[in-house]
């Protein structure tokens, strides 16, 4: 049988996918303590017992935009991985930064979701970082900063942890950030991946 999550990967125009897509919007906004069901709803344009029919609690349907993030993130590091191989390490940095900035900035729940797991406590947190480490692990990996992904150094994690944590807080930003610099949107992306390479290119073609 499939899960819910499941079912609305299958048919994104389905009831199902719809609530999913507002609660990704509306945990990515305001945490899973800061959503409630009927915002989600409300959202999606619907009755508050049409999502309990289709998703159950708020915490089930938390735990299904938490593994439709992961799944997502996950995929877009393979064909990252898939694209860099064999590239020099600056080069493979550059293409890196590029595809995940552009990714993030479209998807931007995904920052927000992992920001709001550094800085509150909630039940859920394990459900986030049991795969963040495999994440770091595997784009350290594909960077060559690491021989396998079950052996990579701290070093190298630490690397990652530094351009994904600059990312991220880039992406969290925006809303501050763009009016202090007083560019459009697609100037700002630009500007990010910019600075990123500056600072981080370098450093990580060092071995």
């Amino acid at each position: 049988m499939m899960t819910p999550l499941e079912k609305a990967r299958k048919d994104p125009n389905s009831m199902k996918a719809k609530i999913l897509s507002s609660a990704r919007k509306q945990f990515g906004e305001y945490g899973f303590h800061g959503t409630t069901t009927r915002m989600i709803a409300k959202h999606a344009g619907i009755d508050i017992s049409t999502l309990y029919y289709h998703w159950g609690e708020k915490s089930e349907l938390y735990e299904a935009v938490i593994l439709d993030i992961n799944d997502g993130l996950q995929a877009k590091l393979i064909e990252v991985e898939k694209k860099v191989k064999g590239l020099p390490l600056a080069e493979r940095m550059e293409i890196a930064i590029d595809r995940m900035v552009d990714y993030l900035f479209d998807y931007p729940e995904i920052a927000n979701l992992t920001m709001f797991q550094y800085f509150t406590r909630t039940r859920h947190e394990i459900s986030v970082d049991s795969r963040l480490s495999d994440f770091i692990s595997n784009i350290a990996f594909s960077m060559g900063l690491a021989d396998d992904r079950e052996t990579v150094p701290t070093e190298a994690k630490m690397k990652v942890l530094a351009v994904t944590n600059s990312i991220y807080n880039f992406v969290t930003g925006e809303r501050l950030f763009m009016p202090m610099l007083t560019v459009g949107r697609r100037a700002y992306i630009d500007q990010v991946k910019e600075t990123l390479k500056f600072y981080h290119v370098a450093p990580y073609a060092v071995r």
